[in-house]
C-alpha cells in the first residue's frame, strides 16, 4: 500500500527572499503582544494555540529544503509550546529546531506575545490570526467573544482563500520596479555582542498624534516618516562624512488596501520617501509635505502592481529556476543587500490600528510590536495603535541610543507626552 504524499505549498516570493536571506545572525522575525488587564494563565493560552491553529494552518508550517527552492509542509510534530518570556525578544529562527516551528508564544505577567517568521505571512495576516488567538484565549476565561468582527468561527473549515498568492493574481503586464536610490546613508551603529537586542518603546496619544500630524497636512504615518528623515539628515551631519548621501527610509504598504484579497500569506510592498541633503536644507513642515505628496503619488495601484509584478517574473524567470538552491541562496543575499539594505537608512513600519470586537476590549489594555535585528547594526522602526494608545518602538542589536532619544525628545517638542519603557539598562 502506497504512503499518501505530504501535501506541499510553494511560497511566495516574499517567502522565498526571507528563507533564502535567513542566517544564524539574522532572521526575519516580528513580534507582537497584548499587554492584558489581568495575568496571563499559561495553560489557558496553551489551550487556545491548540485550538486556534487549526483553524489557521498557514502558521503551522514547516520549511523544507527542495534541490531548487524552499518550500512549505504542514508541520504535524508537537507544538508550538506556550513559553515563559525572554530577555532578548525576536531571536534568529533555525529551520531545523524547535520541531521546524516558525511561530513561538510567549507570556511574561500580562503580557501575551506571538512571534512570526516572515515567510509565513505579512503584519497584517499575523494580526489577524493574533485577533483570533486572544479571542479563543477570553472564551477559556469565560468571557463570551462570538464570531463576527474580525473573529473567526474556529469550527468551520479554513477558507481556501487565506492561503491564496496575491502577488501572483494580481501580477499585470507590465513589470518595473519601483524608483530607488541605489545607495542612502546607511545609518550604521556598532554592534553588540551575539545576540543583544536592544528595545526601546514610546507610548503617547493617538489623538494627540492625529492632530499634531493633521496640523502639517500629513496622516500620522507620514508625520512619522518625516520625523525620522529630519533625524536622520541631522545624524550624518553630525558624523560628518566626506559626502552627504540621500536618506531614506523602507515603508511597507499593505497591498490590500489597493487590491482586494482574503489572504493571509504576505502581500506588501516597500516604498521610499527619502530626502536629498545635498540639494539644500528642508525645514519640518517641509519634510512632511515632502512625505505626504510622495506617498500619495507613488502608493497608488498601477504604480503598486507594476512593482509586485517585476517581484514575481524574477521568481518565475527560467535561469533563476533552474540554479540549485545551494548556489541561490548567495544570489539572493546578494541582491538583497544591493536592493533591501543599501537604498534604505532604516525601515519604518506602521500596520495601524490593532481593533478588535467591543467584548474584548475591556480586556486588552495595550499592544505592542518589535522587529527583529536587521542585516546591519542600524535600528528598526515600529509603531502601532490601540485604542488611544500609540505604541512605537525602535529595536536593534547597535550600542548607540543617539536616534531613539532624539526621536522621542522631538515629539515631547511638539507638545506630546511620552512615556518610555526600555530593556536597555539605565533606561526608564
Amino acid at each position: 500500500m502506497n504512503k499518501p504524499r505530504t501535501p506541499w505549498y510553494r511560497m511566495d516570493n516574499a517567502s522565498f527572499m526571507y528563507s533564502s536571506i535567513q542566517r544564524e545572525e539574522f532572521s526575519a522575525i516580528y513580534r507582537f503582544s497584548a499587554v492584558m488587564t489581568e495575568d496571563v494563565d499559561p495553560a489557558l493560552l496553551q489551550s487556545a494555540v491548540d485550538r486556534t491553529l487549526p483553524r489557521f494552518p498557514g502558521f503551522a508550517m514547516k520549511i523544507c529544503r527542495g534541490f531548487f527552492w524552499y518550500y512549505f509542509e504542514p508541520n504535524t510534530a508537537p507544538g508550538p509550546f506556550v513559553r515563559e518570556d525572554v530577555a532578548d525578544p525576536c531571536r534568529p529562527v533555525r529551520f531545523n529546531e524547535d520541531n521546524g516551528w516558525l511561530i513561538r508564544f510567549y507570556y511574561y505577567r500580562r503580557r501575551i506575545s506571538l512571534e512570526v517568521f516572515h515567510a509565513l505571512a505579512d503584519g497584517a495576516g499575523a494580526l489577524t490570526f493574533f485577533r483570533n488567538l486572544l479571542a479563543e484565549y477570553l472564551r477559556q476565561r469565560g468571557v463570551d467573544v462570538p464570531p463576527g468582527e474580525g473573529i473567526a468561527d474556529l469550527d468551520e473549515p479554513p477558507p481556501a482563500a487565506e492561503r491564496e498568492d496575491a502577488y501572483l493574481r494580481y501580477a499585470g503586464p507590465a513589470s518595473r520596479a519601483l524608483p530607488r536610490i541605489p545607495r542612502a546613508y546607511q545609518n550604521r551603529g556598532t554592534p553588540e555582542p551575539f545576540y543583544t537586542f536592544h528595545v526601546t518603546m514610546g507610548f503617547l496619544s493617538v489623538s494627540a498624534l492625529r492632530e499634531k500630524a493633521r496640523s502639517y497636512g500629513a496622516s500620522i504615518t507620514e508625520y512619522l516618516a518625516a520625523v525620522l528623515l529630519k533625524l536622520l539628515v541631522e545624524k550624518q551631519r553630525r558624523e560628518r562624512p566626506i559626502r552627504e548621501r540621500p536618506v531614506a527610509l523602507a515603508v511597507p504598504v499593505n497591498l490590500r488596501a489597493y487590491f482586494p484579497t482574503e489572504t493571509l500569506r504576505n502581500f506588501i510592498l516597500t516604498v521610499q520617501p527619502s530626502v536629498d541633503p545635498a540639494l539644500g536644507d528642508y525645514d519640518f513642515p517641509q519634510l512632511a509635505a515632502l512625505v505626504h505628496n510622495y506617498m500619495r503619488l507613488t502608493a497608488e495601484p498601477v504604480k503598486l502592481r507594476a512593482g509586485l509584478t517585476r517581484g514575481v517574473r524574477l521568481l518565475y524567470n527560467r535561469f533563476l529556476i533552474l540554479i540549485p538552491r545551494v548556489v541561490k541562496n548567495p544570489i539572493m543575499l546578494l541582491s538583497y543587500g544591493l536592493t533591501g539594505v543599501r537604498p534604505y537608512s532604516a525601515i519604518f513600519t506602521n500596520p495601524g490600528p490593532f481593533r478588535v470586537p467591543e467584548s474584548m476590549r475591556p480586556y486588552i489594555e495595550q499592544m505592542e510590536v518589535v522587529q527583529g535585528q536587521a542585516t546591519v547594526a542600524r535600528p528598526h522602526v515600529s509603531s502601532i495603535s490601540y485604542g488611544d494608545t500609540m505604541e512605537i518602538t525602535f529595536s536593534g542589536v547597535q550600542k548607540e541610543t543617539d536616534l531613539e532619544r532624539e526621536f522621542f525628545r522631538f515629539l515631547v517638542r511638539e507638545g506630546l507626552h511620552v512615556r518610555i519603557e526600555s530593556n536597555r539598562q539605565g533606561v526608564q
